[in-house]
C-alpha cells in the first residue's frame, strides 16, 4: 500500500497530526506546533492541492482544491486544528479510494492472458521468428502444437484442431486441413500447421472486435459518480457565496476580522466533505465485499452502475455452462463393461494434450479406475491418437483388451452399425461429441462428451429473474443445443448462432428500449457484449485480455451465483449513500443557515462539520460488517454430484 503516494501522503498527514495535536494542547513552543502543522498540511494537502491546480488550469473548479482553501483559511483565522483535522480526513478518504481501485485492478491485471506478440515466418526455406503485427499478406507461417495462431489466414499444408472457444464460444476444437480458415488468436491443437496470411494484422477478426470494443467503451467513459455530476456547480456556488460574504460587508464597513471569520466558518461548513465522503465509503465498501465474494470490480462506479441495473444478458459457454467438456455417457459396442472402455480411451489418452482427452483422463482418474499400460504412443493430427496396449489390469484384464493390441481413439471410425450410428446421431442432435473406441481397427464403443451446465444454473437464473429481470442467453452455437440449455435452466428468451457483433447489437436493442443491462460472457468473442452493456462482467476462469479490459469486473467464482446477491449489495449501498447525502445535506443546511443568520463559532461549525463527515463515513463503511450477501454463496457450484451408471445401452446411462 506504500507504494501508492495517496497513502503516504495520507500516512505522513496523520502522523504530524498526532504529533502536533497534543504539542498544542500541551502547550509546547508555538515554532515546534507550526511546524509540526505546516508539515500536515503539506504532506497530506499536496496532492489533492495540484489535482485541484490542474483542475483549475482546466477552467474547472473541483472539491480538492475547495477543500485545501478551507483548511488554509481555518489556518488564516488562527484555527490550524481545525485546518489540519480537514487535510487529514480528506486525504485518508483519498487513500482508501487509491487503496481499494489498485487492489481491484492488481487482481484483474492478473488474469490477463495475453495475445501471441511474435510468430514463425517461413521465408525460403526456412523459419525466422517475427513481430506479429510485421506479417504481410502472403506470408506463410508455421504454427506448431499449443501455439496461438498469429493471424487470419488459410491452412496450406497439415491437419490439426483448433480450439476457437474465445473466438466463437464453441467448446469444442473444430478440425482445421487444407483450404480451411483460421483465425488470429486462437487456440492450435495437436498438429503442426502452415498457414497463408490472408488479411493484414491491423484487419484481422480480432483487430475489428477490439475496435468494436473500443467504440462501445468510448460510450460509458461518461460514467460519473452522482457526487462528481454535481461537485463542479456546488464548489462554484460555495466560492461564490463565501466571497460574497467577505466582500459585501466590506463595502458597507464591516470589521474585518469578524467579516474574514464568518466567510471562512461558511466556507468550512459549507464545504462538500460529508457530501463526498457520504457516497463514496459505501460504494468502496461494496467494492470491498464483493472481493471477498470473488468478483471483482474495477471502480465505485460499477457499484453505482449495478444499482441501475434492469435488464439481464449472458453468455453461454463458459458462463452458463463449464466451457470444457466433461464425459457424459460411456458406450460399449461389444458388451464390456463401461468402466472397463473408459479406462482402455484413458490409457490412450494419457498421452494426448487434446481437450477432449484431457476430459477423458479426467473422467477415468475421477472414477478411481486403474489405467493398462501402453506403449508407441501417437497423435493423428485431426483424427486422434493411437497406442499399443502393452498390458492390461484391473479386477478383469481381459475387460480391457488383448495385449498388443492398437487401441485408437477418434472422432472417426469404421462403420458403427445401427445402434452405434443411432448413438451419435442423438448426441449430435444435443449438441454433444461422440467420440469412437477402437481396437485393431474394430469398434468397440462410444463415449460422449458434452459441455455441462454449471451446477446450480438454474436456482442461479431464478434468483437473477426475482432480484434483477429474467435473463436473455446469447450465444454463437446452434438453434437447438442453445434452446435446450435455456429450457434446462428456465431462460425463455435464447438468441442463438450470434456473432461477437450481433451479441453487442442485441444489448443496444434493449438499452434503445430503456432497459441498462449487466451482461456476463468470458472469451474474446464477448468482449463487444461486455463493452456494449451498461455494466459487463467477465467471467474469469477463461476471460482473455480484451473481455477483461471491456468489462467492467471480473467474476471468479461462481458466476452465475453471484449476479442476484451483487445486485442487491449494489442496491444497498445506493440505499446508504442516498441516506448519507440526505444527512449531510441536512447538516450542512443546518450550520450554514445558523451561520448566515447569526454567529457560529468557527470551532462549533468545525466540530459539526467533521463530526458528521465521521458519522456518514462510518455509515456507509458498515457495509463491510452486514453486506446482506450469503457468506456461502460463492461455494455453490463448487461441488459436482455424481450418479451410478445405469445400462450402458442408454445415451445417458453411464452419464459422469
Amino acid at each position: 500500500m506504500l507504494s501508492l503516494p495517496e497513502v503516504r501522503s495520507a500516512a505522513l498527514a496523520l502522523l504530524f497530526f498526532v504529533a502536533a495535536v497534543p504539542a498544542d494542547l500541551l502547550g509546547a513552543p508555538w515554532p515546534l506546533v507550526a511546524v509540526l502543522y505546516a508539515a500536515c498540511y503539506v504532506t497530506g494537502g499536496w496532492e489533492p492541492a495540484w489535482s485541484g491546480l490542474q483542475a483549475l488550469r482546466e477552467k474547472t473548479l473541483d472539491v480538492d482544491l475547495l477543500m485545501i482553501v478551507a483548511a488554509l483559511g481555518a489556518a488564516a483565522v488562527g484555527q490550524h486544528l481545525d485546518g489540519a483535522l480537514l487535510i487529514v480526513i480528506f486525504a485518508s478518504s483519498g487513500a482508501l479510494e487509491a487503496v481499494m481501485t489498485a487492489r481491484t485492478r492488481a487482481s484483474i491485471t492478473g488474469l490477463l492472458d495475453l495475445a501471441p506478440e511474435t510468430a514463425h515466418r517461413f521465408v525460403d526455406g526456412r523459419e525466422e521468428q517475427v513481430r506479429a503485427a510485421d506479417l504481410a499478406v502472403g506470408d506463410e507461417v508455421v504454427v506448431r502444437p499449443g501455439e496461438k495462431i498469429p493471424a487470419d489466414g488459410t491452412v496450406r499444408d497439415g491437419a490439426t484442431e483448433v480450439d476457437a472457444s474465445t473466438l466463437t464460444g464453441e467448446p469444442l476444437p473444430v478440425r482445421r486441413g487444407p483450404g480451411d480458415q483460421v483465425f488470429a488468436g486462437t487456440l492450435n491443437g495437436t498438429g503442426t500447421v502452415r498457414v497463408r496470411v490472408d488479411r493484414d494484422p491491423a484487419d484481422t477478426v480480432v483487430a475489428g472486435i477490439a475496435a468494436q470494443v473500443e467504440r462501445a467503451a468510448e460510450t460509458k467513459s461518461g460514467r460519473q459518480l452522482f457526487v462528481e455530476r454535481v461537485e463542479q456547480r456546488y464548489s462554484v456556488v460555495v466560492v461564490v457565496a463565501a466571497l460574497a460574504l467577505l466582500v459585501v460587508p466590506l463595502l458597507f464597513g464591516a470589521d474585518f476580522r469578524e467579516t474574514l471569520l464568518r466567510a471562512m466558518t461558511f466556507m468550512i461548513v459549507a464545504s462538500p466533505c460529508a457530501v463526498v465522503l457520504a457516497t463514496m465509503p459505501p460504494l468502496l465498501a461494496a467494492v470491498a465485499v464483493a472481493g471477498r465474494r470473488g468478483v471483482l470490480l474495477k471502480d465505485a462506479g460499477v457499484v453505482e452502475a449495478l444499482a441501475e441495473v434492469d435488464a439481464v444478458a449472458l453468455d453461454k459457454t463458459g458462463t452458463v455452462t463449464r466451457g470444457r467438456p466433461e464425459v457424459r455417457a460411456v458406450e460399449p459396442l461389444d458388451g464390456r463393461p463401461a468402466d472397463a472402455l473408459l479406462a482402455l480411451a484413458a490409457a490412450v489418452e494419457e498421452g494426448s494434450e487434446h481437450v477432449l482427452g484431457r476430459a477423458v483422463v479426467a473422467e477415468a482418474r475421477c472414477r478411481g479406475l486403474r489405467l493398462p499400460e501402453v506403449r508407441d504412443f501417437e497423435a493423428l493430427p485431426g483424427e486422434g491418437v493411437r497406442a499399443v496396449l502393452s498390458s492390461a489390469s484391473g479386477p478383469d484384464p481381459e475387460d480391457h483388451g488383448r495385449a498388443g493390441a492398437t487401441v485408437a481413439v477418434g472422432r472417426t471410425g469404421p462403420d458403427l452399425g445401427p445402434r452405434g450410428s443411432g448413438i451419435v446421431a442423438e448426441a449430435e442432435r444435443e449438441g454433444h461429441t461422440a467420440v469412437v473406441v477402437q481396437e485393431d481397427g474394430r469398434p468397440v464403443g462410444l463415449l460422449v462428451l458434452a459441455d455441462e451446465v454449471r451446477p446450480g444454473a438454474a436456482e442461479a437464473v431464478a434468483a437473477v429473474g426475482a432480484a434483477v429481470a429474467p435473463p436473455v442467453l446469447l450465444t454463437g452455437d446452434a438453434e437447438g443445443p442453445a434452446r435446450r440449455v435455456g429450457d434446462r435452466i428456465g431462460i425463455g428468451e435464447v438468441r442463438a448462432g450470434l456473432l461477437p457483433a450481433d451479441k453487442a447489437g442485441a444489448v443496444e436493442e434493449l438499452e434503445r428500449g430503456g432497459r441498462r443491462v449487466v451482461a456476463a460472457g468470458d472469451g474474446l468473442n464477448d468482449a463487444p457484449l461486455l463493452a456494449t452493456a451498461h455494466v459487463g462482467l467477465a467471467v474469469g476462469e477463461g476471460a482473455g485480455t480484451l473481455s477483461v479490459e471491456a468489462a467492467d469486473g471480473v467474476l471468479l467464482r461462481d458466476p452465475l451465483g453471484a449476479l442476484a446477491p451483487l445486485a442487491g449489495l449494489a442496491r444497498r449501498a445506493r440505499r446508504i449513500a442516498r441516506a448519507n447525502l440526505a444527512f449531510a445535506a441536512v447538516v450542512i443546511a443546518g450550520l450554514v443557515t445558523w451561520d448566515l443568520a447569526g454567529t457560529l463559532p468557527l470551532a462549533l461549525g468545525v466540530a459539526g462539520h467533521e463530526l458528521s463527515t465521521v458519522l456518514v463515513c462510518l455509515n456507509g463503511l458498515r457495509l463491510l460488517v452486514r453486506p446482506g450477501w450469503p457468506a456461502d454463496g460463492s461455494e455453490r457450484g463448487e461441488r459436482r454430484e455424481r450418479h451410478a451408471p445405469e445400462q450402458p445401452g442408454d445415451l445417458v446411462g453411464s452419464r459422469a
